[in-house]
């Protein structure tokens, strides 16, 4: 069987590199193309040069050129690069697995709409154990829906962007869901000064950033007299890589659609 081409979006990124170097060690896998922006100043250098050896795939800002041997693109880059390289995915007949986090609604309806042409993984957290720990949560949202206040805490990197995080999102859209509501309707993402007591139907967020964290997320269920955490730590971008290239294995059996990890891990 021929090893699926994979192009990685984001290149010279820290999170591109350990795609690389994921797809270079995947016995089924090849790494066919690596896309940057048109700034960065690893263009036109080999993929796998920080690696020490050569890949012969050289990185391109030429969406076009970056696409043309891929059959599926791995993209954890920014909102608007990715709609861009959908667009051009589009084009190309390339699969996408999107772990870009801080889209909003019109986005998503985009990338739905490109879903139409070509199959895509969507995901904010790429991750296998957080993908469990969103199925663990729906339990503990049932079980835990009287007396008890949820809280979502999270933990990044000083160079994330958007806040709260794409995965702590998910988790109070998960939640809520259990509980029959809408996130918009009951989170609350900040609060200072006299706030008044606690709406004990919200879903309270806060955010730290800071150093290296890759990712910390804890949902804290509080009760009187007992508090459940269900936590997650990440100590290194490995599991995100390799999460997506399961998610990238997924896509070359379909054709179209929109799918979550859920679906990749067998968990829809």
């Amino acid at each position: 069987m021929s090893p699926l081409r994979v192009a990685v979006a984001g290149a010279s990124g820290r999170m591109g590199r350990m795609l690389i170097e994921s797809v270079r060690n995947a016995g089924d896998m090849v790494l066919a193309g690596a896309l940057d922006i048109a700034e960065s100043p690893a263009l036109g250098q080999d993929a796998t040069a920080f690696l020490g050896a050569a890949s012969g795939v050289a990185i391109t800002s030429d969406l076009r050129a970056g696409l043309a041997d891929a059959q599926v693109l791995i993209d954890f880059t920014r909102p608007e690069g990715t709609l861009a390289h959908l667009a051009a995915c589009k084009e190309a007949g390339v699969k996408a697995v999107i772990g870009t986090t801080g889209f909003s609604e019109a986005q998503k309806a985009q990338i739905a709409e490109y879903a139409q042409a070509n199959a895509i993984v969507l995901a904010p957290n790429m991750s296998v154990g957080v993908n469990v720990v969103l199925e663990l949560l729906k339990v503990a949202a049932k079980a835990l829906e009287q007396g008890y206040d949820i809280e979502i805490i999270e933990a990044h990197h000083r160079h994330k962007v958007d806040a709260p995080s794409g995965t702590a999102l998910k988790m109070g859209e998960v939640i809520a869901a259990a509980l029959g509501r809408e996130l918009k309707d009951c989170a609350v993402y900040a609060r200072e000064g006299v706030t008044g007591e606690r709406d004990p139907s919200s879903i309270g967020f806060a955010t730290v950033r800071g150093g290296d964290i890759v990712g910390d997320h804890t949902v804290l269920f509080a009760g009187t007299g007992e508090r459940v955490e269900i936590r997650h730590q990440a100590t290194s971008r490995a599991n995100f890589a390799q999460g997506s290239l399961r998610a990238a294995r997924f896509l070359a059996t379909r054709a179209t659609g929109l799918y979550g990890m859920d679906a990749v891990l067998g968990l829809a």
